[in-house]
């Protein structure tokens, strides 16, 4: 896998995030941690609680070359869709996992029946992801990873399948990222520039952001490779001086 570039994308599902009543922190937190191991995140859906459209999304998000962390849903409640959403979209029987309900007997002795156990009937073939929380697993299909909503369980498994799946993937790349900010500058001034950067380094990720508080101001950047990169930026500035602009960093 280490030759094969990987993309990482993210399902949250909930229609508590979409209606305002609780606040996503799945994708800041995914943000800051495959940062930490110099990988990044592609793109994030959000989805509403409904089976069609998450097995919509899930299978739109199937891709060899693509890792999925899905967030939510996973519960046993009847608005959670997520398992049989799962199986459904691989084609796969939802059955009782064995050590899934060994792991909810253990941790909660007679209460997990009648209808925590139900909570271990999981897609046929997929690996279980551990939760030290509350012992209730999560699970993988392929490249697809299934967690439940509370960061609090969901983000140290999201650590562990890192870890246990991508080991070679990690802190692998090698990747920058350099920006300057340009005060009273609109964009259309800079675009000629920009289309000039973007030609002349294929290879890199070229950005431009606008801010209009306090100050109109415009951070110019680039990422990707840290040698083109350092080389991108240095033009970048430049650039902008020659054009009678000042930057700072």
């Amino acid at each position: 896998m280490r030759h094969i570039k990987m993309e990482f994308g993210t399902l949250i599902i909930g229609d508590e995030i979409l209606s305002g009543k609780r606040q996503d922190k799945h994708f800041e937190f995914l943000q800051k941690t495959l940062k930490k191991y110099e990988l990044s995140l592609s793109w994030v859906k959000y989805i509403q609680d409904d089976s069609k459209s998450i097995i919509q999304s899930i299978k739109e998000s199937t891709n060899s070359r693509t890792i999925v962390f899905s967030f939510g849903g996973i519960g046993a409640t009847p608005d959670d869709f997520t398992r049989q959403a799962a199986a459904e979209a691989f084609d796969l029987q939802l059955m009782r996992n064995n050590e899934a309900v060994k792991l909810i007997e253990e941790h909660f002795g007679d209460g997990a029946y009648p209808k925590r156990v139900l909570m271990a009937n999981i897609p046929q073939q997929a690996l279980l992801i551990p939760n030290e929380i509350n012992k209730i697993p999560g699970f993988k299909i392929n490249h697809h990873h299934f967690l439940p909503g509370f960061p609090e369980m969901a983000w140290p498994m999201v650590e562990w399948v890192l870890n246990t799946h991508y080991q070679e993937l990690l802190n692998q790349n090698d990747f920058a990222e350099a920006s300057i900010w340009i005060n009273d500058v609109s964009e259309s001034k800079l675009i000629d520039l920009m289309n000039e950067i973007v030609k002349k380094y294929p290879e890199i990720k070229l950005f431009s952001l606008p801010k209009l508080n306090p100050v109109k101001t415009i951070e110019l950047g680039v990422k990707g490779s840290s040698k083109l990169v350092n080389k991108a930026i240095l033009e970048i500035q430049e650039k902008i001086a020659n054009l009678g602009y000042e930057w700072h960093k």
